[in-house]
């Protein structure tokens, strides 16, 4: 099972430069909106503070945590969870490792009245991941690049395009539960200009992610 090893190294591989893109951009965009404020001077040490504390500490330690759960779950699915019931059983083992590492969940209110939706949202986004890492870890082909991976686990440009789209609608429908009712952050000060910021941030992180699948299969 050597091709599973050589997978998971190219797959976190990828997952982690993507993360530290996303830390990036989300800094470059809170940048901006409270540039554009007229009264943001107020609280603009205090979000900036906020965030590269964040960045450098919880998010990048959580999401490390959820790189290396999904994929020992994705591994274990491919190796194991052929049934229904050892894929229910994988999803219980490792969802609740998951959970602690989700930065959406990590910022809101476990108390509020629409907490249970968004937990419910990443475990469903939990289990597209896990279909996808297997899907990933199960090519044998001789690959030593990501985008070569990519080609042979989805044959084509449209199941590419289509996997993408389903994963990116859980984030769209966590991202609206808290643009509905923004007092589910836990956060003391600019909620506005972090939400404002997540939704900038993820509209061009799928353009960007369209454009990636469009050089893959070009």
């Amino acid at each position: 099972m050597e091709h599973v090893d050589r997978n998971c190294n190219i797959i976190k591989e990828r997952m982690i430069q993507q993360m530290e893109q996303s830390l990036k951009k989300g800094r470059k965009l809170i940048d901006t909106e409270l540039d554009a404020g007229f009264l943001n001077f107020v609280v603009r040490p205090v979000v900036k503070a906020f965030y590269d504390f964040w960045a450098m500490h919880d998010a990048r330690k959580g999401t490390l945590k959820q790189i290396d759960v999904t994929l020992d779950a994705g591994r274990k699915l491919l190796l194991n969870g052929n049934s229904e019931e050892g894929f229910n059983s994988i999803i219980e083992e490792y969802f609740p490792k998951y959970l602690k590492g989700d930065q959406v969940t990590y910022q809101c209110s476990k108390h509020h009245k629409n907490y249970d939706k968004l937990k419910e949202n990443a475990k469903e986004t939990f289990i597209n991941y896990l279909e996808e890492v297997r899907t990933f870890l199960s090519v044998e082909e001789d690959i030593t690049e990501y985008a070569d991976l990519a080609k042979f686990a989805f044959k084509t440009k449209e199941i590419a395009t289509m996997n993408l789209m389903k994963q990116l609608e859980f984030t769209e429908r966590g991202i609206k539960i808290i643009e509905e009712d923004p007092s589910i952050l836990s956060l003391p000060v600019g909620k506005k200009i972090i939400i404002k910021s997540l939704r900038k941030g993820f509209e061009e992180t799928k353009n960007e992610f369209l454009e990636a699948i469009d050089d893959t299969y070009d």
